[in-house]
């Protein structure tokens, strides 16, 4: 890989929110629409400036999506890809300077957080930006406790020379509700097509070898967590593995992941002492599962396509 293309971006000043697109993939979203929609709305972005992909939902997602006024693209399921669908949107707005993603299960959780994340490209070299991600209401304590490890209350600037100080988690982020600016995305090569997921976590590392910086805004947040069961950790983290495997120059780039998932265990386990000791045997019965999926998804070469299938949380990668 190499870094250092001339970067020549201008700051798009906080006030020019028109200036941004919002696109949203979407599946069977109708459950989701009561409180993803009226938060979205509330942004103060006009509803012809947000893009609904719906990846053929057989629920009432597209009618509710062109009655809020949305713009709505309609994809065949199977050809759903997260790097690829996300960067097949980028084509209907072409004179838009900054690209928002969100996922339909992302309620923003004020009606400035989108103007509060656009604020971090104010530095020309900002190539990417992500808000924090709050756990849902009534969110039990393992699945809070994820997102206050990986979304802290202080905002943070990172670039290549960061690696060091944070090895693989420079390249942290979340398409959940993060926006990019279209020079760096194009100069990043866009979204990978070919992953299976992560597109955002590999377009941020294009991006820092290439200069540009990626912003963490604290300010600008979202609610949006999980309760995954242990076999849905266990697959979620195949994938991962599956990634790490497939990317292999991620780690060497930016440094192995293990340091911080040592982090996470420490922190989640003083985090359920505090406030529900009984869900420790569970929590470590979790991490089982994220070690043996890991380790099983960078071995995935030497697995049969039918047993890849079942151990993976994307079954549509393997078609």
């Amino acid at each position: 890989m190499q870094s250092g293309s001339q970067i020549a971006a201008q700051p798009i000043g906080v006030s020019s929110i028109a200036s941004a697109g919002v696109i949203v993939p979407t599946l069977n979203a109708a459950r989701d629409w009561p409180q993803f929609e009226p938060m979205l709305r509330a942004q103060g972005i006009a509803p012809s400036q947000v893009l609904i992909v719906d990846s053929s939902s057989n629920d009432s997602t597209v009618e509710l999506a062109r009655a809020s006024g949305f713009r709505v693209e309609t994809i065949a399921r199977r050809d759903f890809n997260h790097g690829g669908t996300r960067q097949w949107a980028t084509q209907f707005f072409p004179g838009t300077e900054i690209l928002v993603y969100l996922t339909q299960d992302a309620v923003l959780a004020s009606d400035d957080a989108v103007r509060s994340l656009l604020m971090a490209f104010e530095d020309p070299l900002v190539g990417a930006a992500y808000g924090r991600q709050l756990p849902r209401p009534g969110a039990r304590p393992v699945e809070a406790h994820g997102r206050l490890f990986n979304y802290p209350d202080v905002s943070q600037l990172r670039t290549l020379n960061d690696r060091q100080r944070f090895g693989f988690k420079t390249i942290f982020i979340s398409n959940s509700f993060a926006a990019y600016r279209k020079q760096a995305l194009e100069d990043a090569g866009g979204f990978p097509t070919d992953t299976i997921f992560g597109e955002d976590t590999i377009t941020v590392a294009h991006m820092l070898l290439r200069g540009w910086k990626v912003a963490y805004r604290a300010d600008a947040c979202v609610y949006h967590s999980h309760d995954y069961t242990a076999v849905q950790e266990f697959k979620r983290y195949f994938d991962i593995g599956v990634l790490h495997s497939r990317e292999a120059w991620l780690k060497k780039e930016f440094g192995e992941a293990g340091g911080e998932g040592k982090k996470f265990v420490l922190s989640e386990m003083k985090y359920l002492l505090r406030h529900n000791p009984l869900l420790l045997p569970s929590a470590v019965l979790r991490t089982a599962a994220k070690l043996g999926g890991y380790r099983l998804g960078t071995k995935e070469a030497a697995l049969k396509l039918g047993l890849k299938k079942k151990l993976s949380m994307h079954h549509g990668f393997w078609k």
